[in-house]
């Protein structure tokens, strides 16, 4: 089984303010890649068996999606799509509420949070809220715990080493953190080989090649590969694009005569069972 931990799905018009094509643009990226439909999430994620789905409440970075779009969309094919919701720390009157409602009464199953684009610590009082009930409930938590396009995210907030106190207080809490948390990608494994429910996905890595196998190299070593899971980060990647990704990899390594990595890692990492990782169930 192949589970893709990283998905996006919004109304490009109704849930981004404008900023957000602004900033992709300055960064160099397309900004056309919001462009988001079901029909789009459906062919770009083709390939996984399940696919974990969420939207982002972020203001402060332009970020407005609907948790009751997300659960539409995730309830029209619950036996393969799980849906995350989000809440926003600064905006949202009560955050809590607004967790509490999506899983008790929309059936979601995880959270997804980001700080940096919230503007906020990770250890925010309100953030600090949502963190108990999500070790009560046994819900996992994917962070964007990285850097990012987005102008106004503060580096200052996005370092993964500002999750190991939530860890310590949380000790249950199931923890994802997007993107080996580059470009502190060390940083990132180092925390997820010594906190037992603490993992990290690779979206969207793949497109930096010598960063992405230095990353993975480094999670050999320290043997903690084991905790990585496979998320594409649709739209910005699909998953037939990230497959080839990880071929390129290989040829990568190949062409420049680096140190290969150990026979079955990436295999292992796009097979994982990201499911009993993380305590999750298709409905």
């Amino acid at each position: 089984m192949i589970v893709d931990v990283h998905s996006h799905i919004w109304d490009p018009r109704a849930d981004l303010l404008p900023n957000v094509k602004e900033d992709l643009r300055n960064a160099g990226a397309n900004p056309e890649l919001i462009e988001i439909t079901p029909q789009s999430h459906a062919a770009g994620t083709a390939g996984a068996d399940v696919v974990v789905v969420f939207g982002l409440r972020a203001k402060h970075t332009g970020f407005v999606v609907s948790n009751d779009r997300v659960a539409e969309f995730v309830n029209a094919k619950p036996r393969r799509r799980i849906g995350f919701c989000s809440a926003d720390p600064l905006y949202d009157p009560n955050p809590l509420r607004e967790v509490r409602r999506c899983v008790e009464e929309l059936g979601m199953q995880g959270v997804k949070l980001g700080p940096t684009y919230q503007g906020v610590p990770p250890d925010h009082p309100r953030l600090l809220e949502i963190y108990a009930y999500a070790e009560r409930r046994g819900l996992p938590i994917l962070f964007h715990q990285g850097t990012t396009f987005a102008r106004q995210a503060a580096l200052k907030h996005a370092h993964p080493v500002l999750l190991e106190d939530i860890a310590y207080r949380h000790p249950d809490l199931r923890m994802i953190i997007a993107h080996l948390g580059h470009p502190w990608c060390a940083e990132t494994v180092a925390l997820i080989r010594k906190q037992p429910h603490v993992y990290a996905d690779i979206s969207a890595l793949y497109y930096r090649p010598y960063q992405f196998y230095q990353a993975l190299k480094l999670a050999e070593e320290y043997n903690t590969d084991r905790k990585i899971l496979f998320g594409t980060d649709y739209p910005f990647t699909t998953f037939a694009s990230t497959l080839q990704g990880l071929k390129d990899l290989e040829a990568f390594i190949e062409r420049h005569n680096l140190p290969p990595l150990r026979a079955g890692l990436l295999e292992g990492i796009v097979h994982r069972d990201a499911l009993e990782c993380l305590g999750l169930k298709p409905r």
